[in-house]
């Protein structure tokens, strides 16, 4: 399942995105933070033809817990995640090779 456009309605628990298998990428922000909108071109061509990434939008905010057990403090954040365990973590990203870069640690697992 390659890139997301819109946050999940009902995120997954904390419980949930520790079982999962094979690679997964969680983005927190929101559909009306400035700094998320000007990274959805990158992530969307870093998980363009990521077939095998699975991209998870999450809207984070005060009250949200998985933001809250990822200790997420800026938006756009992105975790990525290797049968549950966290590789990598990009923060407001600015360029794409910070992502790729990120992308790559999580696919050489």
């Amino acid at each position: 399942m390659p890139y997301t456009a819109l946050h999940s309605e009902t995120p997954p628990t904390r419980e949930a995105v520790d079982q999962r298998r094979g690679a997964t990428v969680l983005e927190f922000g929101t559909p009306w933070c400035g700094h998320c909108q000007r990274a959805q071109p990158l992530v969307e061509q870093l998980l363009r033809d990521q077939s095998e990434v699975e991209h998870i939008k999450v809207e984070d905010g005060p009250g949200r817990p998985l933001g809250r057990s990822y200790r997420v403090k800026l938006w756009p954040t992105l975790v990525f995640l290797k049968d549950g365990q966290e590789v990598a973590r990009v923060v407001r990203p600015e360029t794409a090779q910070a992502l790729d870069d990120a992308l790559a640690q999580l696919i050489s697992l």
